[in-house]
């Protein structure tokens, strides 16, 4: 019995993947060209309309545009006849989806949107529809049949009109040359954005909770400023805040465990610290320092930030980057 639920699946999957292979070698290119330029040279925003499941992937088309740097939104044709139609302006591109092109709502509101002189593309499942023919632009979005078993759900159409709807948002993302870094402003809570965009400077601990000493004094003033500050180390500077070295609480454990008790009231700063330790600027991105941290031999637990002419002003932990989601 599971054999047979999975073949169905299969083959309802297969439909649908059919049916957008057939939209793609259906479209008309002269159509395409014209809808992608409309788009590109839209000076205001893209007002995504359709109405139930339609209106569902209207939604979702508006937010791809919008996530890849054309701003859109959605609008209901119900709102629109009560008020929200104040949000459509001359500059603004209008996509209408609606697989019969007869949809009440949307035949009603076509008028009132083409009084404002906002140019139409149609996703349609009819060119032979009322919308096609009042659209500027009617791109062919039909199927020959839902994948609904009683043929009434819109499944295959609404599959074929979200396709449709990511290759314009793709295409247009293309001819504006976006780059993964303006995909990343609009991604700030991603993964992807935060690699971009979050910098040491934003992470890192500056001022009083930054610990710092001079290479003179004893090591016991590293020991409580390397507890003080609670970040596993303390910055070797000299007077002129230039960082010289760093001490981390590792480098105080294994003075330890090599010398004698006698000794250490005698040691200075400068005695154990390291020197020439590997550095990071404060505008570099946080996750160039986690690999400059992660990718070596021996993984460094905290970095020195160090402006351009030495002056040591913070630390930054694998810990502080790890915790960001980066």
């Amino acid at each position: 019995m599971e054999e047979s639920y999975a073949a169905q699946v299969s083959e309802l999957l297969r439909m649908e993947a059919e049916a957008v292979r057939r939209a793609a070698e259906r479209l008309d290119a002269a159509a395409v060209e014209r809808a992608v330029r409309l788009l590109a040279a839209c000076r205001g925003k893209v007002v995504l309309v359709g109405v139930g499941k339609s209106g569902n992937i209207a939604q979702k088309i508006a937010a791809t545009l919008t996530s890849t740097g054309t701003a859109a939104l959605f609008l209901h044709p119900s709102d629109a006849q009560h008020g929200q139609l104040g949000i459509v302006g001359r500059e603004d591109v209008v996509v209408v989806l609606s697989n019969s092109g007869e949809t009440a709502e949307v035949v009603e509101l076509l008028p009132h949107i083409q009084h404002r002189r906002a140019p139409v593309i149609a996703l349609v499942g009819n060119l032979d529809s009322t919308l096609a023919r009042r659209a500027d632009v009617a791109l062919d979005a039909s199927v020959e049949q839902e994948a609904c078993p009683l043929g009434l759900a819109p499944t295959t159409s609404t599959t074929v009109a979200l396709a449709l709807g990511d290759a314009l948002a793709m295409t247009l993302m293309s001819v504006k040359g976006l780059t993964p870094e303006d995909f990343a402003l609009n991604h700030p809570g991603g993964r992807l954005g935060k690699r971009l965009t979050l910098r040491v400077c934003d992470l890192m601990h500056t001022d009083s909770e930054h610990p710092t000493v001079r290479p003179e004094a004893a090591l016991l003033d590293a020991v409580r400023e390397i507890g003080r500050g609670g970040l596993g180390a303390v910055s070797v500077v000299d007077g002129g805040g230039r960082l010289v070295g760093i001490i981390t609480d590792g480098d105080v454990r294994r003075t330890l465990q090599r010398g004698r008790l006698a000794d250490l009231e005698d040691l200075k700063c400068g005695d154990i610290m390291t020197r020439d330790p590997v550095i990071v600027a404060p505008d570099a991105l946080a996750y160039a320092a986690l690999r400059l941290m992660e990718d070596r031999p021996s993984q460094i637990s905290v970095l020195p930030v160090v402006e351009a002419d030495g002056r040591a002003v913070g630390l930054v932990r694998i810990h502080d980057i790890v915790r960001s989601g980066i």
